[in-house]
Parts: C-alpha cells; structure tokens; sequence
C-alpha cells in the first residue's frame, strides 16, 4: 500500500491534466474504502495525508477540465468527511510512531501558520466561476462540509470571507437563475460565512441584491430547505443597518453605472426603506438614518436620470422622499441627524427635483408624478419654524413657482390638482407673513378657479354682507399681493389694476375690511400704478385714486402695517396730494427707503432732509438722534444715497444741527450729528458737493469743539471723528469741491497748534514712543493727526500754491517765521518714522510724499533750494535704516524717497558720503546673497527684494559710481544672478536692475546670451534690424514707431512688415529680461514687459 501510495504522489507532479484526474479518482476509491467513517485508517497511509492534500489542491487551483476538478472536489470532500483536514483531528490521533510524530508536527506547522487555508480558498475560486452547475455545487458543498465541521478553526471562516469567497458564492448565486440544488448549496455557504459580521458585512452590502430575488423564490415554496436561511440573511441586512447600507451602496453603484438593476427590483428596494421607517425600533439607530439620507438621494437622482425609460420608477422614489422627510418630522425632529436629514431633502427638491419639474412639466402624461411632487413640497413647507422651510420658500419665489403652479393647474384640470396648488399658496402666504394668515386660500381653496384670470373677476363684485365671497375676495388679494412681492404676476397688469379699481369702488365705502387688508388693497393699487407709469401708460380711474388717498389720510398710515413694495412707495412718494398723520409706532422697512432715496425719483429724500431741518425744542434729543441714525443707516445701506441728500441741501441741515445742540449741551446730538458727515462725506461723489458756505460754518463748528474738547477731556471717540472729518474735506477738496472749507483747515491756527503739540509729544517720547503707546488712545490719536497732514499735503498745492516753504521743511532753523498752515517738518518726520510703531509708521511712509513737493520745486527752480548735508544725511540715515522694516508699504516707500535723497546731494559731497556710507553698502550685499541665492524664485524674495533693488539702481545712475560696487557686483554674482531670473520672479524692478548693470557695464555679452544682436541691419530697405535669441520660435512684433507690441499667434499685414521690429523668442526664459533691457534703448521697455 505504501509503495502504490508513493506511486500515485508521485503521479501528481504530471503535467497531465488526463492521468492527474485518474489518479485523484483512485485516491478517491482508495480513501473511501480502506478509511472508516470514524477516521481509523491503516497506519502506511497517515504520512502522506499531508502531501496529498497539498497536491490535491494544486491540482484544483491549475485544473481548466471539469472532470479533473470534479474527480478533486471528490477526494477533497472524502478527506474532509474523514477529518484529515483539520489539524486537531491528527493532533487528537494517539499511538502514532515516531515517524507519523514528525508528519504531524509538519502538517500542524503548516496549518496553523495558515497557508493550506489559504490554498483551499484559492483552490475552489476556479469551479465556482465553472460553467458546469454541477462543478460549482460540488464545490460549494465542500466549503459547507469543511466550515460546518465541528473541528473548523474559528478564524478560517474569516479567512474564507477575506479571500473573497463570499462574492463568489453571490455571484454564483446571481446567475443561477432561482434553481434550487444551486440556492441550497450557496444560501448554506453564505449564512455559514456570516458568522464572520464585520467582514461579511461589506460584501453582503455587495451582494444584498443577489438576494432579493432569492427571497421571492423561498417565500413561495412551503417549508424551503433554505428558507430560514435566507430570512436569516436578510435579517442581517436589517439589522444594525448593514442592510440598509447593501441597499444604499447598491444604488449608489446603480447610480454611478458600476452595476445595473432591474426596474422590478427598484420598487422593493423602497419599500424596504419604507417599511424599516414604519418600525418603531429604526429611530433609535443613527446609522439608519444615513442610509435614508443616501437612498432617498440616490433613488430621486437615479430617477430623473432614467426618467424616460422608466418613468414609473418616479413615483416610488417619490414616496420615498416623503416618507423619509415624515421621519425626520417624527421623533425628536430638533436632533442634529433628522434636521440633516430634513437638509438633504430639501436640497434635493432645491436643485434637482425643482428645476426638472419645471423644464419637463409639458411632458407628463398623467398627473400622478405632479401630484406626487406637489405633496413633497406641501409636506416641507408646512414646517415654517425650519430655516431650510423658508430657504426652500423662497426658492420657489424666485422660480416664479405663482405663475408655475397655475400653469400646473391648468396643465392637469383636476380638483385634486387644483386643491394641492391652492395649499402650497396658503402655507407660503403662511411664511411670509405668519399667524395663520394663509387659512382664507385654504378655506376658500374649493370655491377658487384654476384660472387666474377668472380670480380677477371675483374683485368685481359687490360684496353685500356676503362672508363667504368677501373671504374669496381676501384670497385673491392675498395671492396678487404675494405673486407680486417677488415679480411673479399671474395676470396682465391692465386686467389687474382695472379689476382692483373696480373692487375699490364698490367695496371700499362699506368700510367692512381691517386695515391690514386695506393696507394689501393699497400696496396693490400702487404698485400697478407704478408699473403703468414705468413701462406705458395704462388708463385709470381718478374715482378709484380718491378713495385710496382718502384711506390713506383716515386710516393712520395702514400702508405701513404690511410689507411693501418699493415700486409702490415710490409712486406714492410722487404724490403730492397725499397728506398722511401716522402714528409714533409706525414702522418702514428702511432698506426700502434706501433704495428709494438712492433712486433719485421720489420725494423721500427731501422729506428726509426737511425733517431734519425742522427738529427743535419740541423734539427730544432721541427723536433727534433717531433721525440722524436713520439718514446714516440709509447711506450705509445705499452709499450713492449720499449724493441725493448732498443735493437736496442736507448740509444746511446739518449745519443748523450743530449750532442749535453744541458739545456741551447736547453732547449725544453732536456725536451723531458728526457720525453722519463723516458717513457722508466717505460715501459722497464730489460732485454732489456743491453747497459751499454750510461747509465752511460745519468745519469752523468742528474745529472749535474739537480744540476745546481736546482740552478738557483730552483725546476720545468724538475727537477722533473729528479730525476724520477734516481729514475728508481736504482729500475731497484735491477735486476743487470744498476749496474754503479746506482753506479754513489749512489755516486754522488753533488746529495749526494742536497738531504741533501732539507731534513734538509723540517726538519728545523718543525709543519709548512704541512701548508707551502701542495699542492706546494715545497711538490712535497721533495715527489720525497723521492722516490729517498726509491730506493737507496732498490738498495745499491746490488750494494754497505757492504757501509751502521747502527751506522751512528741511531746515527750520534758518528760517525765522513759522509755517502758517499746518505741516510736519522733516526731522519731526523722521523721529516718528525711527521710533514710532508699525501703524505709525504706514502713515508716515506716506507723508513722505512730501519730498516729491520738494522735488518739484527743485526741478522748477534749480539752484534755489539750499540745505545742510548733515541735516541731510540724517535724514537718509533714518530711511535707511527702514529698508528692511517688516511693513512693505514702509520699506517700499522709504527706498524710495531714499533713492530720490541720493540724487539731490552735491557731487563732490556725495561721492565722499556714499563711500563712506557703510549701511548703502550693507543694503546692497544684502541684494546681491540675495538675487545669487536659489531662493530668488520664493514668492517672499520677490515682494522683499524690491526696497533694496531701488537704493542699487539709485546708486548706479550716479556719475561716480561707489567704488564698493564694483567689488559687489562681480562675474560669479552676475552669473549666479542671470541664472535666477525665470518668468515667474521677473518684475519691473529686476527689469530696472539689469538696464542699470547693463549701462555701467557689469553684464557681458556672454552672459546676455544672445547670438546677434543686431544682423542685416542696411536702413530701410531692408527694414527694422533682427533681434534673435537662442533657437527662436516665438515671434513678437513691435511697430518701429507707434512701439506697439504684438504678441505671440497674431498676425501682422504683410505689406507692412517692414515697419516691424521681428523678435524671435525661445520661451519665457532669463533671456526676456535681457531682450527687454536692450529695447529699452528704442524707448520701448515699458510695453514690452506688461506684454510680456
């Protein structure tokens, strides 16, 4: 036996398919009948169980012959009913030889570390993708046999499943068309692999739709052998949510096309989902209700997507989506997960459902789907206390969803149809204005036409005691005014306004309404009055325009009572016929008034500025202050309203309010009364300023309280809004708008005075100036001083020319008078600047633009202007010092007027100077490590570099250039530099640099890079000399007189092209920047680089 046992092993390594089949059915043969059902087998056959069952199963994994792996499956299976698979069956085997130890301790080493497990899996994966059914339940009946052993490991079945053999089994059982030795084999297997849960979980997610049609199978065939099983393993889909998640994950993947599902199996699939939400125990499970989430979602955007198809499918999706928003309604609806819930589906209606609706309603050919829709939004809409309810609410506003609904109506004539347009419109009503206000469209829903012209004949009417037509008559009213609030008119505006001035005169006497419907009536009415005037010319009734001026006059202002629109107040602004006396408790929307003041076309804004006007005695100081706040709300709202006040003569009013209630007796009115000129005067065009005189006396007004306040109380929020204030009139008076009122700045000597005083205080601080006041009242008070003289030195040489004395700027001490107008003096400047914090600093970086004034008047009167050089060179030792501030905006503009310093010394003094001047010399080296270094292509290097790249350039366009520059700028640091420059660091200031080292001779021509320079350069005749660079394809065109450059793919006339500078380009490399340098000798540089 041993010998035949080793000859058939041996048998086994045979390539043949044919012989390794025939000796697996001996081994078969063998087995069965020399080893007893117990497992007592004759002692020469125990060490070769293990090689055999390797064999076996290599075999199989190799097998492509039905019968071969059958014949496998065969032996496997007696070897299995033995017991020889499982290693505690050969470790309970006693009394075995030394010899059979050794095999046993082999075949437990090598089942315990698992590979033979994992050679099983792999083993069965080729008969159950088999053709032959009877292969494959051949084979699914030895996985049951092996893992329903009572000597199976408890991990194998988790081995099993992660070696996917859970997806073959579905899948086998997908395609087994419902026969049943193939549903018992696999329904077996798969409820013994889900012992494993968490790994099983994922693939039943997979496999669940497998399943459905399996279910339908068992159900209906008594006592199915594999019934309970089935149930059992869609109880595990139930339960905990796996299943839900099956379902969602199998819509999802139907959604996305990964896999397809038949349309009889979409509608289960949604009841299931339904009937889970109908048990009780569902709400308790968080997961549950993302699953909801999801397939609710998946199932409406699947649905759409296939509508044409399968337009059935909608209806369930439907169903689904309201039940699901009914669910999140029910339990605890506040919780985080139903209000998201509630979010989703409201989002989905939003931007899926909503706009399909309206793009395919002329398609439908039943009413079922519209009515479906039409419930979904009514169930969202009822719950008004939800954000997203209103969100979804006016989303139908402003899909004209009136005009719509109507077209639905009359699309499906149906009262059923009808009754559901009817209580969307009521439960909308109810949002927009509350209290149950929509209850009359409901009531009266029965009784309402489809039409909505035939609603429009129900105004024409006398009423006459009748309550049920005088509701109906409210209803429509209601529906116009809502329809009109959002520019969704249902009906022509002629048949509107002749209907509405119908129902006024036969109505309206009876006097039988609440002014809240008055209020309705009359927004109405002039809205559509409005409208006629706007658009054309409409033919109305002056009877019917009485009455309504009448209930104005007699009911206390009840146009206020109700939202309004602002096309009606603007026309009942026009009105001058009409006289109001409304209530203290009154309110208006002061949006609308905004409008309607920044609108120009109404009487709202002189209304406003003549109420302001006439405050006095008999008004208290709140009232007043309301007004005030009132007319800076509107600005705020709608700053070009400031220019209707402006014109309308505002500043008058406001003149007269500043000297009626000063500081001291009003001090409330006075700090809103300068809020309000300072929001004007942000907000204003400047040519709308002007009313010269009322701005002068405001100023002189401000100027006075604000000294004698600054006196006695010191710096505060109403001082500050004051020197805010003068510091608008100047940057306004740049426009030749407020020239006196700015003169009367400019010359004030108490303001003069209280300017100097807070600088020499600042100055006198010295290195503890930014540790005393950083962050104070004291740093902001100095902050808006320093706004103020940085608009008065913008403003003097426009209103005053001629006034500023550049000797008494740079060197006061050689001047005897004072500065009559206010100014700072240079060195002041600079001890802010050196110790001041960084806001200080900001402003003062743009004072500098002072020397630009001296500048000028060293250009108009070369020679004239004298100053010391020690005064001078302090002055640039404290911008020096100011390149590397942390603050951009500061280093920028001290290089700068730095560099403008640098070409004003003498030149006998300044090459000593510079030579000397070690911290240019530091600035420079610092540039220069910087443009050699990699880090040129940073985007910090290419905002930092900028400050220093200005102090080189100014130091190189001098006569003598300093000796140290050489030095600097050598060869290697050249190179290094020409190296750096790409199209993404390239700036004008890099452009700048270059030119500069170009003319003085620090770039060579190898390191320009250019092959010619110029070429077959012979006049006109052959035209504008060739610039090449290195391998050139693309092309620019640069006219030789206009310098207008082409760029790169447009095409010039050819009979011109002679006029052209050619340039031909090898990409967007260093060599740009040098190609620009060079035509900036042709005084084009500029257009090339913003080309560029």
């Amino acid at each position: 036996m041993d010998a035949l046992i080793s000859n058939l092993v041996t048998g086994l390594h045979l390539s043949s398919e044919d012989i390794q089949g025939e000796i697996l059915f001996v081994l078969y043969k063998l087995f069965l009948l020399n080893v007893s059902q117990d497992g007592e087998y004759p002692p020469s056959l125990f060490g070769h169980i293990s090689k055999l069952l390797h064999l076996a199963l290599e075999v199989l994994v190799k097998a492509q012959s039905d019968d071969v792996r059958l014949n496998c499956i065969a032996f496997l299976t007696v070897i299995m009913q033995r017991g020889f698979f499982q290693t505690t069956s050969i470790i309970d085997t006693r009394g075995r030889s030394s010899y059979d130890v050794d095999h046993l301790m082999e075949t437990n080493e090598q089942i315990s570390d698992g590979p033979l497990v994992i050679l099983f899996a792999e083993a069965v994966k080729g008969p159950l993708l088999s053709s032959d059914n009877q292969v494959q339940i051949a084979a699914l009946d030895l996985l049951y046999l092996h893992l329903s052993g009572k000597d199976a490991l408890e991990n194998e079945i988790q081995v099993f499943v992660e070696e996917n053999i859970a997806d073959y089994a579905f899948e086998v059982l997908r395609l087994s068309g419902c026969k049943d030795p193939t549903i018992k084999s696999c329904i077996q297997l798969l409820d013994l692999l889900a012992t494993a849960e968490q790994a099983f979980r994922r693939r039943l997610a997979i496999g669940f739709m497998a399943l459905i049609p399996v279910l339908h199978h068992v159900a209906e065939i008594p006592f199915h052998p594999v019934q309970t099983e089935t149930l059992r393993l869609i109880w595990n889909c139930i339960e905990n949510c796996p299943g839900c998640l099956s379902l969602t994950g199998m819509l999802k993947k139907n959604l996305d096309g990964e896999i397809g599902m038949l349309p009889e199996t979409f509608t289960p699939v949604c009841s299931i989902f339904v009937a889970l939400m109908k048990c009780s125990s569902s709400c308790v499970i968080s997961s549950f209700l993302l699953s909801i989430q999801d397939a609710s979602r998946n199932c409406i955007l699947t649905c759409l997507i296939n509508y044409d198809k399968y337009p059935g499918q909608f209806l369930n999706s439907l169903y689904l989506l309201k039940e699901a928003y009914a669910y999140s309604c029910g339990m605890n609806p506040t919780s985080s997960i139903n209000t998201e819930l509630r979010r989703s589906i409201v989002d989905v209606c939003k931007a899926h459902i909503l706009p399909w609706f309206m793009r395919s309603l002329h398609e439908m050919e039943d009413e079922d789907i519209p009515a479906a829709i039409l419930e979904i939004f009514y169930s969202i809409l009822l719950q008004d206390s939800d954000i997203e309810t209103k969100i979804f609410a006016n989303v139908l506003f402003t899909f004209s969803w009136f005009s719509f609904a109507y077209g639905c109506s009359g699309f499906f004539p149906s009262e059923k149809m009808k009754r559901k347009v009817y209580l969307i419109f009521s439960v909308m009503t109810d949002i927009i204005f509350g209290d149950d206000s929509g209850r009359c469209i409901s009531n009266a829903a029965p009784h309402l036409p489809s039409d909505p012209l035939d609603l429009l004949f129900l105004l024409g009417y006398k009423t006459s005691q009748n309550v049920e037509l005088t509701s109906r008559q409210l209803a429509v009213l209601l529906l116009l005014y809502i329809s009109s609030l959002f520019d969704d008119r249902i009906a022509d505006d002629k048949l509107v306004l002749a209907s509405l001035e119908q129902y006024i005169l036969l109505n309206c006497s009876e006097n039988m309404h609440g002014d809240s419907v008055l209020g309705i009536l009359i927004n109405l009415y002039a809205l559509y009055r409005g409208l006629a005037k706007v658009s054309y010319q409409i033919p109305y009734s002056p009877e019917a325009e009485r009455i309504v001026f009448h209930l104005l006059a007699e009911k206390d202002c009840i146009l206020l009572s109700t939202r309004i629109y602002v096309t009606s107040l603007k026309w009942l602004f026009q009105q001058e016929k009409i006289n109001i006396h409304g209530e203290a408790n009154q309110k208006i929307d002061v949006y609308v008034m905004a409008e309607l003041v920044a609108s120009g076309d109404s009487f709202l804004g002189v209304l406003m500025v003549f109420l302001l006007g006439e405050v006095g005695d008999q008004y208290s100081e709140h009232d007043i202050v309301s007004v005030v706040n009132t007319i800076k709300h509107i600005i705020e709202i709608s700053p070009s309203a400031s220019n209707q006040f402006c014109m309308h003569e505002i500043a008058g009013a406001i003149k007269n309010l500043y000297y009626k209630f000063g500081h001291s007796s009003s001090p409330d009115t006075f700090m809103a009364a300068s809020e309000l000129v300072s929001c004007i005067l942000q907000a204003v065009h400047p040519e709308s300023l002007s009313d010269e005189e009322p701005w002068v006396a405001i100023v002189v007004k401000i100027i006075d309280c604000l000294i004698s306040s600054v006196a006695a109380e010191g710096w505060h929020p109403g001082t500050l809004i004051s020197i805010g204030i003068l510091s608008m009139v100047l940057h306004h008076s740049v426009n030749q708008v407020m020239v006196e009122a700015s003169k009367t700045i400019l010359l004030s000597t108490p303001l003069l005075l209280l300017v100097n005083t807070t600088i020499a205080n600042a100055c006198s601080k010295g290195p503890s100036l930014v540790d005393q006041d950083e962050g104070t009242r004291s740093e902001e008070a100095l902050v808006f001083v320093l706004s103020l003289l940085f608009f008065s030195l913008r403003s003097v040489h426009d209103i005053l020319p001629g006034i500023m004395d550049c000797h008494y700027l740079l060197d006061p001490t050689n001047v005897p008078q004072t500065c009559p107008h206010i100014i700072i003096q240079c060195h002041d400047l600079c001890k802010l600047l050196n110790f001041g914090s960084i806001p200080i600093k900001v402003y003062l970086a743009h004072l500098l633009e002072l020397f630009s004034g001296i500048e000028d008047e060293r250009s108009r009167k070369p020679g004239t202007l004298k100053f010391r050089t020690d005064y001078l060179l302090s002055i640039m030792a404290v911008l020096e010092g100011q390149i590397f501030s942390s603050d951009m905006t500061v280093a920028m503009n001290c290089s700068l007027y730095l560099s403008m310093l640098i070409g004003w010394q003498d030149a006998e003094t300044e090459v000593s100077a510079i030579q000397r001047n070690s911290w240019c010399r530091f600035i420079v080296e610092e540039l220069v490590i910087s443009l050699a270094a990699p880090s040129l292509a940073s985007k910090s290097f290419m905002i930092h570099h900028k400050p220093a790249i200005h102090i080189a350039v100014a130091l190189l366009r001098r006569k003598k250039v300093p000796q140290w520059m050489t030095s600097i700028f050598d060869e290697s640091c050249i190179s290094a530099f020409t190296r750096n420059i790409t199209n993404s660091n390239l700036s004008a200031e890099l452009v700048f640099l270059s030119r500069e080292l170009l003319n003085y001779g620090f770039l060579n021509d190898e390191q320009i890079a250019l092959n010619q320079v110029f070429q077959d350069y012979d006049q006109r005749d052959k035209g504008i000399p060739l610039l090449c660079l290195p391998a050139g394809t693309q092309k620019m065109y640069l006219h030789r007189q206009t310098s207008t450059c082409w760029g790169k793919g447009e095409d010039i006339e050819r009979s011109s092209a002679s006029d052209y500078l050619v340039i031909e380009v090898f990409g967007y490399s260093k060599n740009l920047i040098i190609c620009s340098i060079l035509l900036s000798r042709f005084g084009i540089l500029h257009r090339l680089v913003s080309t560029l």
